[in-house]
């Protein structure tokens, strides 16, 4: 896909990283709670959640965790009363990010973001200030280390897909935010199992920056990604192989 971000490649890769940091248990919870409360509590009718269960089940979070979050999400259990927001900002070279955030604590979470950004040679931009370079998407994540590339691109196109984009052992199917339930369904049914499925930002256009650049906004984009209320990050910079390699180096 023209533009697409490869923050979403760079996440696939990190994703053991994130686990040793010991935030992926929250995180996944605040999603099981979110999904539930979005759309009912039954995986078999609510996509979000079966596959933010499944997830939670690959990171070994213990079926006890997973169902009290479930409960506190459909009502049952009381809990921290979590939001969906969005924030905006720019960060080294005039590189666009934009933040999905779930937090029971506005303000707190403006604070953080806004040291984040403020420590990497950034700032935090008003409500629309970046979001007009993106559009929202549904992303399908596909590991490919035992499965062949080319066929499930082949069934991901003729299930509706926009575009597939293969990189190294994972596939990215993109499709519009509304049809991603039924592409789901699709791939589903053909026996194609998912590793991750979200609606998310995608850059319209990509930004090129130096290398020294691109790192400095790699570093934008983990700090943020560590603090506890982000779920996820995007970015409109196209990123260089080799500077990522670099970056999973240090």
């Amino acid at each position: 896909m023209s533009g697409h971000s490869k923050w979403h490649s760079i996440k696939h890769q990190k994703g053991v990283a994130d686990a040793k940091r010991g935030k992926l248990f929250t995180k996944l919870t605040r999603e099981i709670i979110m999904a539930s409360r979005e759309k009912g509590s039954d995986p078999d009718l609510n996509a979000r959640l079966r596959l933010a269960i499944q997830k939670a089940k690959d990171a070994n979070m213990p079926s006890e965790n997973i169902q009290r979050a479930i409960k506190r999400g459909e009502g049952a259990l009381e809990g921290a009363n979590y939001i969906e927001t969005t924030f905006e900002g720019y960060g080294p070279g005039g590189a666009a990010v934009m933040i999905s955030v779930q937090t029971d604590n506005r303000n707190r979470t403006v604070q953080e973001i806004r040291s984040a950004f403020t420590k990497s040679g950034g700032n935090l931009g008003e409500n629309g200030s970046v979001a007009w370079l993106f559009d929202p998407k549904g992303i399908i994540s596909i590991d490919t280390e035992n499965a062949d590339p080319d066929e499930i691109t082949l069934k991901a196109i003729d299930a509706g897909a926009e575009d597939v984009v293969t990189g190294e052992g994972y596939i990215e199917i993109y499709t519009l935010p509304e049809d991603m339930e039924e592409l789901l369904k699709s791939l589903e049914s053909a026996g194609i199992t998912t590793s991750s499925a979200e609606v998310s930002q995608v850059a319209k256009t990509t930004l090129s920056l130096d290398e020294s650049t691109q790192l400095q906004v790699l570093r934008l984009l983990d700090r943020l990604e560590d603090l506890d209320d982000v779920q996820s990050v995007v970015s409109n910079v196209d990123f260089d192989d080799a500077t990522i390699e670099q970056y999973h180096s240090t």
